[in-house]
């Protein structure tokens, strides 16, 4: 029965027997000061907010199939990727079990249903799921290849932000005054130079392929990183716990490493996670018009380029790592909106 504070009569409670009473015992101010819940780290409390999530939470069970499909493919594929067979060119895609034209191994040819596997004598146990290019290579297993190479070049493309754009934002906002105006100049002439005429003149000085790209990612791709952190450090190291490090005589080194770039970590992972796809584009984009990599190696990019000339007669040379890279790309976003919103929910509002 509830009881409101404004029909309470005191003198009535003053009337009830002691024996309705129970005396509290000595622990019972640290029990109800006790905190029930758990307590949470930063991390812990990034996590379960990203878990509600649904769009971020669906991106990271699809990046990882993506990502450990990439790698178990290192050692079992269906077939080799590189290996050209004249007698198997531009087959359609055949899955068994499945009688649905464009997935049986049919084509329409001079408008007539035909079955390009038996034209080419491909024995019964022998399929194709995503078809054959135009020198017989197997689609399914260029595109794992492709994709693993458009991963690796994106890992790597992170590692750079991290390791150059992180030393040098915090080394420009640390150190202030004329370092930092000489060292955001020489920004200003990096990010003034286009991508493209970077790769151009690294493929003058290398070779095309993995290197080049890198070398070119290198030059420029981590200045976005490098600004923010910059940005970030000139933000932290005037609060209280900073100058109290400063006071007492710890170096800079760990102060950065100690006190600021923990601090600036969630920061880091967000624009690390928006340098992925755009590393995986720049990629695709340079293999597309022919400056990425060189054959045999397979990209998203290379089957992008060669699937887009013969779009009209075999679309799905073009449609299968159109989809892959837009699925990856919209994964990788998708991800990092997620981290933004978890590691700081006050931009939601």
């Amino acid at each position: 029965m509830e009881i409101k504070a404004d029909s309470i009569n005191y003198k009535d409670i003053a009337a009830l027997p002691a024996s309705d009473f129970e005396m509290l015992g000595d622990v019972a101010v640290e029990e109800r000061e006790m905190i029930t819940a758990p307590s949470l780290t930063f991390f812990q409390d990034s996590w379960r907010r990203l878990k509600k999530n649904k769009a971020a939470v669906i991106s990271i069970i699809v990046l990882g199939l993506i990502v450990l499909t990439s790698i178990v493919t290192m050692f079992v594929s269906p077939h080799d990727p590189t290996k050209q067979n004249v007698n198997y060119i531009n087959l359609p895609p055949r899955i068994p079990g499945i009688d649905i034209n464009g997935f049986n191994g049919k084509a329409m040819v001079a408008g007539e249903l035909v079955d390009k596997y038996a034209q080419a004598k491909v024995p019964d146990n022998v399929n194709f799921f995503f078809g054959t290019d135009g020198l017989g290579r197997d689609v399914l297993s260029r595109l794992f290849m492709g994709t693993r190479i458009s991963l690796l070049i994106a890992l790597i493309a992170a590692m750079f932000d991290i390791i150059i754009g992180v030393t040098y934002g915090l080394i420009s906002g640390l150190k202030g005054g004329r370092v930092d105006n000489l060292m955001q100049r020489f920004l200003e002439i990096l990010s003034g130079i286009p991508n493209l005429v970077v790769m151009i003149l690294m493929l003058v000085l290398l070779k095309p392929g993995i290197t080049s790209i890198i070398a070119a990612m290198a030059i420029t791709n981590w200045i976005p990183m490098a600004r923010i952190v910059r940005a970030q450090t000139l933000k932290l190291k005037d609060q209280e716990y900073v100058l109290a490090a400063q006071t007492l005589g710890e170096s800079k080194l760990k102060i950065a490493f100690k006190h600021i770039l923990p601090n600036i970590l969630s920061v880091i992972i967000v624009q690390m996670m928006f340098s992925i796809p755009t590393a995986i584009f720049f990629e695709a984009f340079l293999s597309f018009i022919g400056l990425g990599l060189t054959p045999p190696s397979a990209s998203l990019g290379m089957m992008l380029s060669d699937g887009y000339k013969t779009f009209q007669y075999l679309p799905y040379l073009l449609w299968i790592p159109a989809v892959t890279l837009s699925v990856i790309m919209i994964g990788f976003n998708l991800l990092a909106d997620g981290l933004r919103d978890a590691f700081d929910p006050k931009m939601k509002e």
